[in-house]
């Protein structure tokens, strides 16, 4: 039970739509907070994934983040304002981006977890 525990809880928390929510900080606040945040709560996420050996929860997630934020912000197209808020790119656009970027902190922590587990 605890195995299947673990990989539900990394995998609900990529589920949250981390793209989505920074870019609606960034459009109504102007605010890089957002960025941050999924920044810090992906990495330890996939710091988690290592430590318990579940890297398929964590690509799952992976793949999950973005789809949900898709979602949403395909909801936000009616919205003028948001369609040039992040020129040059479009929102999904920007979507792709920033998933793949996400990608190098958690990469990061990933082969550092390796490291503390193998000392």
């Amino acid at each position: 039970m605890r195995k299947i525990g673990i990989n539900i809880l990394i995998i609900c928390l990529y589920c949250f739509p981390f793209v989505y929510f920074s870019m609606y900080k960034d459009f109504n606040n102007s605010s890089m907070v957002g960025y941050l945040m999924m920044v810090i709560i992906t990495s330890i996420a996939a710091m988690l994934g290592n430590f318990y050996n579940k890297t398929v929860a964590v690509l799952i997630g992976n793949l999950a983040s973005p789809l949900i934020s898709g979602y949403f912000i395909n909801m936000m197209i009616g919205n003028e304002r948001w369609a040039f808020f992040f020129k040059p790119f479009t929102p999904l656009q920007l979507l792709i981006l920033v998933s793949f970027i996400n990608l190098i902190p958690q990469l990061i922590v990933f082969k550092l977890t390796e490291k503390l587990k193998h000392t």
